[in-house]
Parts: structure tokens; C-alpha cells; sequence
């Protein structure tokens, strides 16, 4: 049969397999289909034949470039009816083009029918979950400045920037300020969507241009003005009430179905409430920027210890498998409890008239996990420097601060509950005594997270010396010790000594640095941001442990909630990993006055 003419787009070579391959006759309605069809004879006539260009290579050269699959069709010259005969050679060399021809590799098959598989596709985009039609969604400035890459965020729904916005956007990129950095990133995320081939602002940008997949809709600028009016308390010049105003006139426009522009919801999205309460108040939808948000509520943050049900030996008492090693004991179960534990998690069983267990889950195989039992630090003979845990949760706390194998560490929970001392003692048992670290270096978020730690006198450690009183506080007491069982090193060490073996570091100078064999404690982690976080836990070199402590009810930093904190990022994204472990500390040691405090103010 003669060949078809050669396609405008470049294509591989044919294989060696595809050119035995029958041909089919073209099905409109399945042929992105898997499903077998059968080999029934071609009708008589000129059929289409279609190419696909998914298997390219650039340049001519051996290595495929992997490109998202396209159907390009071609008009094939009247001929007669394909068979499923191989092209002969003469016929190759009248055909100066290499022509790729996506045909299908026969399977075997018991039937008569030969099945044909589907073609070979590029990776196609997740589908995202589409919970009704297409809104347009009007991006506030402070989004943009919290977080660069949110243009990506909003799946198959449009954008529209107000011009004002804009304007706003430059009037922050100056300067060295997190917010600063963010509205630069954004500016030139802009600029690469309207650089972008064939970009039509009038018609809308596409989001995926720049190789976002997950972004599926149009991001348009003000081009034009809007004609809104908005009531006369609201000062018509400030920038607020500018972006409400085109949020309004959107809504008009969009209220009703027209030629080129089709009914969509308009909702106002913004990180300032005051500017959402004063949306809803003139009717117009408006919503806060919820992809910042780990969790959406406090209360779901994973707490790294969980309660065996009352029943749990009685049903695991005969598939229950346990052995000792060393001071531990070892026990394998099985069940449907399982599927619900992560790695390093704290499980404990308490029930009236029967003996109390405490372990930490080691190894999860299948349906089955490994729990191996806990170190008790209540008991005066395993106290950490001085110290004894008061409670339950101290006690998991403990176990991770002193495991080697433990690399990073999360410690949440009230005031009072002992994250500061229990941290500072176990690092310098793990310096001083066991040698396992070199120093301990403590840092924390100063209020004016980010910026200068201002004109204080003297050096670094000196201008740290206001924000660290929980440092001094916690040395003090670990110096005198805890009822005057210090022992030895608790007893000889003086504050001189201590103080040589922690650096007090601002957190502001981290970046670029690397930590070797240290001991990293990181206090008020809760008024960090997830990126200042990846900052600092990314510090870490070989042999080196970090702990983060934190309260997420006494959030400082605007902006932040305890979804979108730092924090709550950490502790979500390791929960489960074989080197790190969390707990929430539950019940205040400070004093009777301070848990009392706690509980009714």
C-alpha cells in the first residue's frame, strides 16, 4: 500500500513489531479506549489514518524526550483498503521522511479477534476533584505576599488580579523582608505566565504554561475600568475597598450567562479579615486562603501516643508473639489496630487491676507491628541529669531525647509542661557525660520574626540574651538540681562549664550553615512559618539532633494560625518516619498555681 504523506510534526522510527501489526479501522467515539476490537476486514475506500506524536525525539537523536501525548491528523491520499501485509522495501525508499505511525502490537489471543492495547500515553494530569462548576476567584494582595506559588493553587478555577494589586505588589518588593522576597517571586511568576507562548491577556493566561499540571484554569488582569459603586462610608481611594469595588462589578458581570463569557461564581479571596468581614457585609462571597493550612482543625494534629482499647489482650492473646532483648521486651500483633499506627508512635495500656504497659511502635511489616518497651526516667536511678519525669507523656518525651537513633524531635504542649528543661537536661547528659554531641546550640523566634534583632549592645549572643529568660531559668534550676539529687556531673559542673557547651544563636543568620555532631534546640517554634522551618531543620548535618518545642495556643506571628504554622507542617510531614518522633505534652509540672492558671483563665 502506498504511504501517507509525511506529517508536519517530527516523529520515531517505526518499529520493527508495528510494521506486522493489522490495521484497524479509525472509531471516533473509542478509540482513547483500552478495550479489544475486533480484526473484522477493512471497508473498501480511503480510510483516515491517524498519527500520534507522543514518541518523539529532538534533534534526530537516540534520547526520547518525553512530551504530553498529542493526536495529530492528516488526510491520507485515496487508496485502497490497509492490509495487514509489511511494507515492502522498495516502497520504504520512495519515502525520504521517517514517519512514525502509532500502531498497535497484537496480543495473543484464544478468540479469532485480535485484541489491540491502548496506545502508549504520556503521564496524564491527576484528576483533580471538582466539586461544581469553575469559579473565579479575586486574589487579595497579602495572598500573594504570604505565599508566591499560590497562582497554582486553585486546581481548575480562574484567577483575576485587580490593578490595584498590582500596584500594591510593587510598592513591597523592596527590601531583604520575607515579604519582600515573596512579592519579587511573584512578579516574576507573572511575568513568566504573559512571556509564555501564544499568551493572550485579554483571553486569559493559562496556569500550566510554566509546567504547573495541577493548574487548570486562567489567570486575567484588570485591562479595563469597572463601573461599581460601593456605599459612601467606605473612603473610595484606599486600596481595600478598590479591590470590594472590581469584586463587585465581577459579580454583576458574571451574574448571568453571555457569548464568550459564561456564569461563575466571583469569591474574593484574602488573608486580612477585616477586609472579608467588610465583603460579606455588601454581599459579596468571600473566603480565606486555606492551602497555607496543614490541618484545618487543631485538634485532628497527629499526638504521637495512642490508648489500647480496654479488650486488647484479651484479642491478642493468642496471635500476641514476644521476646526480650536486653531490658526490653519485644511484642508482635496483629489486627485492625494496626493500619492505624506509624512508626515511633507511643501506645499504653492502663486499666484497673492489671498491670500497666508503655511501648513505642519500632516496625510495621504488613498486618503486623513490633512494640518494644519504654524506659522508665520516673525512677530516681535513670533520672537525666537530675531529673525525673513527672508524667506519662514526659516519660515518651524522655525516650526520644535520649534515643541516638532519634534524629529530630517535636515537643508541644502548654506552659509549664516541661518541654524547655526536659530538652536542655538531655542535651547536656548527651554532651557532657555521654560525649555523643559537642555542643548544644539554642535559638528561637524573637517576636520580629525575620527581621533585625535590632540595636541591642554587645555581640550576638549578648543581643539573644532578652529572648532566651527560659534558657537562664532552666540552667538555674538545673544547676541546683531537682531536690538536691543532682548527681556527680549535677554536683561539679559549675555554670561556667555549662555555659561553654551552649551557644545562644539568632535565627536570623542560619542560612547556609551546617551543623556538625550538635545538639539544636529550637524554642517558640509554634511563630515560625513552614518555609523558616524547612530553613532550619535543613541546617542539620551528620550526627546532628534537633528538637522543636512549641505552644500552637500562643501564636505571635501575624498571619499564622495553628493549621499554617511551621509546626504543625513538622510535626504532619514526619509523623512516621523511622528517625523522628513527636509527643503532645498534656499535663502542666510548674506549680499547683500555674496549673490552675491554666485551666480557668
Amino acid at each position: 500500500m502506498p504511504l501517507p504523506p509525511a506529517p508536519t510534526k517530527r516523529a520515531a522510527l517505526l518499529s520493527p513489531d508495528a510494521i506486522d501489526a493489522p490495521a484497524r479501522p479509525s472509531h471516533r467515539n473509542s478509540r482513547r479506549s483500552g478495550d479489544s476490537r475486533d480484526d473484522a476486514p477493512a471497508k473498501s475506500g480511503p480510510q483516515p489514518l491517524e498519527l500520534f506524536d507522543n514518541l518523539g525525539t529532538e534533534g534526530g537523536g537516540d534520547a526520547p524526550v518525553a512530551r504530553p501525548a498529542r493526536r495529530a491528523k492528516t488526510k491520507a491520499a485515496p487508496a485502497p483498503a490497509p492490509t495487514s501485509a509489511p511494507v515492502s522495501a522498495p516502497q520504504q525508499q520512495q519515502q525520504p521522511a521517517m514517519v512514525q505511525v502509532e500502531t498497535r502490537v497484537p496480543t495473543p489471543a484464544p478468540a479469532a479477534a485480535t485484541p489491540i492495547a491502548a496506545p502508549q500515553q504520556a503521564p496524564a494530569r491527576p484528576k483533580r476533584k471538582s466539586t461544581g462548576p469553575a469559579k473565579l476567584f479575586v486574589l487579595d494582595t497579602n495572598v500573594l505576599l504570604h505565599d508566591p506559588m499560590c497562582l497554582f493553587r486553585f486546581e481548575e478555577h480562574d484567577i483575576f488580579l485587580p490593578m490595584i494589586v498590582l500596584e500594591e505588589l510593587d510598592g513591597h518588593k523592596k527590601g531583604t523582608t520575607e515579604v519582600a522576597r515573596n512579592g519579587r517571586q511573584t512578579s516574576r511568576t507573572l511575568d513568566a505566565l504573559a512571556a509564555a507562548q501564544d499568551a493572550d491577556i485579554d483571553k486569559g493566561l493559562k496556569l500550566d504554561t510554566t509546567g504547573h499540571r495541577e493548574a487548570g484554569g486562567r489567570l486575567f488582569f484588570q485591562t479595563a475600568p469597572l463601573d461599581y459603586s460601593l456605599p459612601i462610608s467606605l473612603p473610595q481611594g484606599k486600596a481595600d475597598n478598590q479591590i470590594l469595588g472590581v469584586v463587585h462589578a465581577l459579580r454583576d458581570e458574571y451574574a448571568k450567562d453571555r457569548p464568550g463569557k459564561p456564569k461563575q461564581e466571583v469569591v474574593l479571596v484574602s488573608k486580612d479579615i477585616n477586609m472579608r468581614v467588610k465583603a460579606r457585609a455588601l454581599g459579596l462571597a468571600a473566603d480565606d486562603y486555606q492551602n497555607d493550612k496543614t490541618l484545618e482543625d487543631g485538634d485532628l494534629l497527629y499526638a504521637g501516643s495512642l490508648a489500647l482499647p480496654p479488650d486488647f489482650w484479651t484479642r491478642q492473646s493468642k496471635t500476641v508473639e514476644s521476646w526480650q532483648s536486653g531490658s526490653n521486651t519485644f511484642y508482635r500483633i496483629s489486627g485492625p489496630l494496626v493500619p492505624n499506627l506509624y512508626i515511633n508512635q507511643f501506645v499504653f495500656f492502663e486499666a484497673p487491676g492489671e498491670p500497666s504497659m508503655y511501648a513505642r511502635v519500632t516496625e510495621i511489616r504488613d498486618k503486623t507491628a513490633v512494640l518494644k518497651t519504654l524506659k522508665d526516667y520516673s525512677s530516681g536511678k535513670n533520672a537525666v541529669w537530675g531529673v525525673n519525669t513527672r508524667n506519662r507523656e514526659q516519660n515518651f518525651a524522655m525516650n526520644l531525647l535520649m534515643d541516638p537513633e532519634i534524629d529530630f524531635v517535636t515537643l508541644t504542649g502548654t506552659a509549664g509542661t516541661g518541654k524547655t528543661l526536659m530538652a536542655l537536661a538531655s542535651g547536656l547528659t548527651q554532651v557532657l557525660d555521654d560525649r555523643r554531641y559537642t555542643e548544644i546550640i539554642m535559638t528561637r523566634a524573637t517576636v520580629s520574626v525575620g527581621e533585625d534583632i535590632g540595636f541591642l549592645p554587645g555581640t550576638e549572643e549578648e543581643k539573644m540574651g532578652p529572648w532566651m529568660g527560659a534558657l537562664d531559668d532552666n540552667l538555674e534550676f538545673l544547676a541546683k538540681g531537682d531536690g538536691g539529687g543532682a548527681g556527680e556531673w549535677g554536683r561539679a559542673a559549675t555554670n561556667e562549664l555549662i555555659r561553654s557547651r551552649i551557644k545562644v544563636k539568632s535565627m536570623n543568620f542560619m542560612r547556609g550553615r551546617t551543623f556538625l555532631n550538635k545538639y539544636v534546640i529550637i524554642d517558640e517554634a509554634q511563630n515560625l512559618t513552614p518555609k523558616q522551618m524547612k530553613t532550619l531543620i535543613t541546617r542539620a548535618g551528620p550526627g546532628t539532633k534537633i528538637i522543636c518545642m512549641g505552644n500552637l495556643a500562643q501564636i505571635d506571628t501575624p498571619y499564622l494560625t495553628e493549621g499554617s504554622s511551621g509546626l504543625t507542617f513538622a510535626v504532619d510531614k514526619f509523623k512516621g518516619w523511622p528517625h523522628g518522633g513527636h509527643i503532645t505534652l498534656a499535663r502542666g509540672e510548674r506549680s499547683r498555681l500555674a496549673d490552675f492558671a491554666s485551666d480557668v483563665l
